[in-house]
């Protein structure tokens, strides 16, 4: 039975991901050990930056892996050989590490460039698709990225060769990551953006509004009901005459006290009555993420927290939403 049109496309995808897995696979078993350790000593041993280099495909490859590198902490740029032989040399110094992409090894602009670099006592390594050209001649160490063909159908658009090549840069940054102990820490501070640096960085503070108001405990339980509104949180903080917490009252500890209270009981209500007293609390320098887990694990979840400073004064009232908003 023929296969259908689906069956056929799926085939295909999944046979061309495979050639270049096996690529992949063929790279790691035939890379030369003495090359990469030195690629890799280059790299540690490096006091400036790394500059990259490529043209066309091999370019982007580049780009990637600069700013792959840059995400651990080792600061790189990408610059392109057409800039850099018309001014743009001028970022490079002997501080520093080159590594150039090409297939061919044969790219016009990067061998241009490499007595620029030879002369600034720049060590290059290359990762190329040809260890007889002319840019493994002249680079310090050569990795192998070469490949036996495309997964291209007519064999030349860049598709394995750049999968190998951007895997080889990927290897190398993830060594040096490794060697250097980057901790997860480490990483998120590159990462402020991100969940993962969010969940190592952001603190109670940073999210916490510090203007929400609060009462003392002998406050009355319309003034109660007015500083819940006033608030816009659902909540609001007791505190005493010095600005230490004491208590919290949720809208629906008020609501439950107004309908067990009869009304001659009413005015003598007190936000003292009311309070849950010593609610749990959280300090400003607290993770935000620690808070959302003490949030959302507790046997009677709760939607929001005191904030109080190492002192135990209070600062103001963290929700649950202010944490979800945040894309913890």
């Amino acid at each position: 039975m023929p296969l259908t049109q689906t069956e056929l496309y799926s085939s295909q995808v999944r046979s061309l991901l495979q050639l270049e897995a096996d690529a992949i696979a063929r790279t790691a078993q035939s890379l030369d050990s003495q090359a990469v350790d030195g690629a890799m000593n280059i790299l540690l041993n490096c006091s400036g930056k790394v500059v990259l280099s490529g043209v066309g495909k091999s370019g982007i490859v580049a780009q990637k892996i600069a700013a792959t590198l840059n995400s651990i902490g080792t600061m790189a740029v990408f610059l392109h050989p057409c800039d850099a032989l018309h001014g743009d040399l001028g970022i490079v110094n002997s501080a520093d590490v080159g590594i150039v992409l090409s297939n061919s090894g044969e790219t016009g602009e990067l061998i241009q460039m490499m007595p620029h670099l030879k002369h600034r006592n720049v060590p290059v390594i290359a990762i190329l698709g040809n260890l007889s050209s002319t840019l493994a001649k002249q680079a310090t160490v050569t990795l192998d990225a070469s490949v036996n063909r495309e997964a291209c159908p007519l064999n030349l658009a860049p598709t394995t060769s750049t999968t190998v090549a951007l895997a080889i840069g990927d290897a190398l940054a993830m060594s040096l990551m490794q060697i250097k102990g980057i901790t997860p820490e480490a990483f998120a501070f590159n990462h402020p953006a991100g969940r993962l640096g969010k969940r190592l960085t952001l603190t109670v503070g940073d999210l916490v509004c510090l203007e929400r108001p609060t009462l003392l405990p002998h406050a009355s339980w319309l003034e109660v009901l007015q500083a819940i509104s006033q608030g816009g949180v659902g909540a609001v903080n007791v505190v005493d005459e010095r600005g230490y917490l004491l208590g919290l009252i949720t809208d629906g500890d008020l609501r439950r006290w107004v309908q067990k209270t009869n009304a001659v009981e009413l005015e003598a209500l007190t936000a003292h009555s009311i309070m849950t007293h010593e609610p749990v609390a959280i300090t400003s320098e607290v993770l935000a993420y620690d808070a959302l887990k003490l949030m959302e694990e507790r046997s009677s979840q709760i939607s929001v927290l005191p904030v109080v400073d190492s002192e135990q004064r209070c600062m103001g009232i963290l929700r649950l939403h202010d944490l979800f908003q945040s894309g913890l």
